[in-house]
């Protein structure tokens, strides 16, 4: 879509309203969004324990573009375009693996662990092995987590990266260990997927068993007045020296909150889903460590385990939702948890928030359609979704138009 077309209708959008149809609906307005904002934000591509060993390889999909990850010999973790130099081939399939080095399935150039091209047979006298290395993707690490931008010049990241490091430092997430995946195919566009996942508006309702333990009627940064824990609990971690008021940058958001009286880990029945704690402070309950990163991700880790919700847009009217649970490193499957009722609250949620995307998609495609108000008080932080969505889609229409 030519950026006059994208200019209009951010042009268009009300303050306090939902997008224009277009911006939901229109195939060309995908290519833009992969462009313009998930190419370049800071993503959080994974934690540190997914990339355990030297040798170890996480590959990902960020819309059309493929991307690795690497731990080489010395123990660095890097990240680049999963793009052979050769002739443009992937070098590794999505998901998790272990190689002493990369080797391209198409015509075996091998590259090692840091990037650096090794072998790239039959290739002319006088051929530069070290020109033709992998091509880096900016990568920042930070208490166990692993950020990558795809942009030349990445967004600032030490604002969040300072708060990240306080807030998750004490959870120790380089002792996690990844302890389950899912993936979730939804009939809707990625930022009806977003908007659902930032606000709880409907959770009263849409999610009953959520409810259970989670403080449902939040109100902006998770300000939980109306959780009668909450007064107590942020007095415990006060004298525990937790940070726990909630915070935030033009792209990010971090708190500390209670979770409804007598919970302390977000599942079923609000009891620990790992007999193996995180943590010991507070006799482990810790609330929830809440953390978004827009435009992709909320995660939430509590003194047992830590979940990981993350959305890549595939096409106008598909978004894949990858969702990660973590435990700690020693804990035992089937010893200290058992892997079904780890992921049972989530699982539900997430089936729960799919349909209600995708209906949301339907209605959005009818003729009928015009962009409502959000509520102030329950949809805060979708207005701010959206309100990021459009300044950094403007901002890429006005330094690339």
């Amino acid at each position: 879509m030519p950026f006059d077309q994208i200019r209009s209708l951010l042009d268009q959008r009300r303050p306090g309203h939902s997008l224009p149809q277009a911006l939901y609906v229109e195939p060309a307005v995908l290519a833009f969004d992969v462009a313009a904002i998930y190419g370049q934000s800071w993503l959080m591509a994974c934690l540190e324990c997914e990339l355990p060993t030297p040798g170890s390889t996480y590959a990902l999909t960020i819309g059309d573009y493929p991307v690795l990850l690497t731990r080489d010999r010395a123990g660095e973790i890097h990240a680049f375009h999963n793009s052979c130099r050769h002739r443009g081939s992937i070098l590794c399939q999505p998901g998790h693996g272990t190689a002493p080095r990369l080797i391209c399935p198409y015509h075996r150039w091998t590259y090692d662990l840091d990037g650096g091209l090794l072998a790239a047979g039959r290739m002319p006298e006088g051929f530069e092995k070290a020109a033709h290395g992998l091509k880096p993707v900016a990568l920042r690490r930070v208490a166990g987590a692993v950020f990558i931008c795809l942009a030349d010049n990445p967004p600032e990241f030490d604002s969040f990266g300072d708060q990240f490091a306080a807030y998750a430092g004490p959870l120790d997430f380089g002792n996690l260990r990844l302890a389950a995946t899912d993936t979730l195919v939804e009939e809707a566009n990625w930022k009806l997927v977003m908007e659902n996942a930032r606000e709880c508006y409907h959770c009263p309702t849409g999610h009953p068993e959520l409810a259970a333990s989670f403080p449902v009627h939040f109100s902006r940064h998770f300000d939980t007045a109306r959780n009668p824990a909450a007064p107590a609990f942020e007095a415990e971690m006060e004298a525990a020296g937790l940070p726990h008021r909630s915070v935030e940058g033009s792209w990010w958001q971090l708190a500390r909150f209670a979770l409804n009286p007598g919970c302390s880990s977000i599942s079923i029945d609000g009891q620990p889903v790992c007999a193996r704690p995180l943590t010991t402070v507070n006799g482990g309950n810790v609330g929830s460590l809440r953390w978004a990163v827009d435009p992709h991700l909320f995660a939430h880790a509590t003194g047992d385990h830590v979940f990981v919700f993350s959305c890549m847009p595939v096409g106008p009217r598909e978004t894949h939702v990858f969702s990660r649970w973590y435990v700690h490193k020693d804990a035992v499957e089937g010893v200290d948890y058992q892997v079904d009722r780890l992921k049972e609250l989530w699982l539900k949620t997430n089936a729960q928030d799919k349909e209600l995307a995708e209906n949301n998609h339907r209605g959005v495609l009818s003729p009928g359609y015009t962009p409502g108000p959000y509520s102030p008080e329950a949809e805060a932080l979708v207005a701010r979704f959206t309100d990021w969505y459009c300044d950094r889609a403007r901002t890429y229409v006005e330094s690339h138009g």
